[in-house]
């Protein structure tokens, strides 16, 4: 029974950790923290998709193209992860599902973005630290609002952005 216990508040810690991780991961995201968002990510391999953002096999690519694209001052973003599924499959592997509410405020082009959908992870324990070894992002909903002119128009609603947008 004590075995038990051990391995029942083991697997709640992981959880947490995990929690605390993906939470990091976004709050430096919307720092524009370059180094903390790399630091959630396995050194090495890494299967990341994120759709029209560009899939990459290892974080330091990703980590090129967000400093590349999202780290600028009229790039004003906002990640929320939310309902999070996490699944401990070993002492050194988990999985989990996350939702996501994405709001941009793109003060250079005039534009807001409303962005829904959801993280497939899965995460591997590393020096006693967990970390994001595989993620994929699908689009759920997509809302593109123009503020070009002194009335907010609608640019975009529905499931994907479409490239032109």
């Amino acid at each position: 029974m004590e075995q038990d216990l051990r391995r029942r508040i083991a697997a709640l810690e992981d959880v947490e950790a995990i929690r605390t991780l993906k939470a990091r991961y976004l709050f430096c995201c919307d720092r524009k923290d370059v180094d903390g968002m790399r630091g959630c990510f396995v050194d090495g391999a890494a299967h990341i998709d994120y759709g029209a953002i560009g899939r990459f096999d290892n974080a330091d690519a990703l980590a090129a193209v967000f400093r590349e694209l999202g780290c600028h001052e009229h790039m004003v973003e906002m990640h929320h992860g939310v309902n999070p599924q996490i699944r401990v499959l070993g002492d050194t592997a988990a999985a989990g599902t996350w939702g996501l509410h994405y709001f941009l405020i793109d003060t250079q082009a005039q534009r807001c973005t409303q962005l829904a959908g959801y993280y497939e992870d899965e995460y591997r324990k590393e020096g006693g630290a967990w970390k994001i070894s595989a993620t994929r992002f699908v689009v759920s909903s997509t809302l593109v609002l123009d503020l070009s002119e002194s009335l907010a128009r609608c640019a975009f609603a529905g499931r994907a952005l479409p490239m032109a947008a």
